[in-house]
């Protein structure tokens, strides 16, 4: 998601209702909730566009048409049968036209974030290799990608997070891969500065699922968790049997930010920013069978229309599979 660096309150729908309908006693107090009322509708535009990537004219119109309620404005967003852009489209066509893609980099397993109905049917007709498993079928959401001749499919399970605004969940696959047994997840959790407490505790959903898998599995997560540092360090870490795919590695420098403004103009963005928003866990099964070897960046080159798959940069692991 994109990410600014202006500091903005947190406003629930209840927020912005009550200040829309301020009570006027006087001259004074009608200007003070004129400016309480503006600075709320500039806070709620401003969230809408970060979730929506969209900009503050799109905000406004979704919002003024939903009462200034921004759960409601971003369902009617998502839900609307919009046409998906030229970088969207283009993107999800060479993901599974591309001849790097196939060539080279042929996964077994995928993980997307923030797919939406146009491009999730697209990738149903075309990736005719893959077992698609969506997190939801509306509004946007998460899905795994199994490549049928090499992962099968088990089943799937998807974990609500009861106190998000931005329908967040996370979604677990279990699934067997030349014989070893595996717990796939993957989420996007809470986005922006402002809403650190809900994604620490959505982190904390996570760990507690990877943890709570039999040892005879392999559990990767992998996903835009918009986490900074601080955030993991405030939550006391990973647990010891749980690792940081990244810094499993040794911190490879080369992949550390996969959110970028000073490389990545998608967002055309007049601020510097480098964070590690994309990350991978891993916990190894009590065999040991599947094992971390490289990690690399992926979708750094520009499309035909001039923008990037994505304002972040896809991250690529390689894992050994010991027969």
């Amino acid at each position: 998601m994109s990410e600014p660096q202006c500091k903005r309150p947190r406003l629930s729908g209840s927020d912005c209702q009550a200040a829309a309908s301020p009570q006027i006693d006087g001259e004074e107090e009608e200007k003070e909730d004129e400016g309480v009322l503006r600075r709320c509708r500039e806070a709620v535009c401003a969230e809408f566009a970060v979730v929506t990537g969209t900009d503050e004219s799109v905000a406004q119109c979704y919002l003024a048409k939903n009462e200034w309620l921004l759960e409601r404005a971003l369902n009617s967003y998502f839900e609307a049968a919009v046409q998906p852009s030229c970088s969207a489209m283009e993107a999800a066509s060479q993901l599974m036209n591309g001849a790097d893609f196939q060539r080279w980099y042929n996964p077994d397993i995928v993980f997307l974030q923030e797919v939406i109905e146009p491009y999730y049917n697209y990738l149903k007709k075309r990736a005719v290799s893959y077992t698609l498993i969506p997190a939801n079928n509306d509004g946007y959401y998460t899905t795994i990608m199994l490549k049928k001749s090499r992962v099968k499919l088990l089943k799937q399970e998807i974990i609500a997070f009861p106190t998000t605004t931005m329908m967040r969940n996370l979604l677990i696959v279990q699934a067997n891969i030349a014989g070893n047994e595996l717990c796939l997840m993957t989420s996007h959790l809470e986005s922006t500065k402002e809403h650190s407490r809900e994604r620490i505790k959505q982190l904390g959903t996570v760990l507690k699922k990877m943890r709570e898998v039999p040892d005879c599995a392999t559990v990767i997560f992998g996903g835009d968790t918009n986490l900074r540092d601080k955030e993991v360090k405030s939550f006391g870490g990973l647990p010891a049997n749980i690792s940081d795919v990244w810094e499993f590695l040794n911190k490879p420098e080369h992949c550390r930010y996969t959110w970028d403004t000073t490389t990545n103009n998608n967002l055309k963005a007049s601020y510097a920013c480098r964070l590690r928003f994309d990350r991978v866990f891993f916990r190894a099964s009590k065999e040991g069978q599947i094992v971390p070897k490289e990690m690399s960046l992926m979708g750094q080159d520009k499309l035909e229309c001039g923008r990037f798959c994505s304002d972040h940069w896809g991250l690529l692991c390689d894992f050994d599979v010991i027969l």
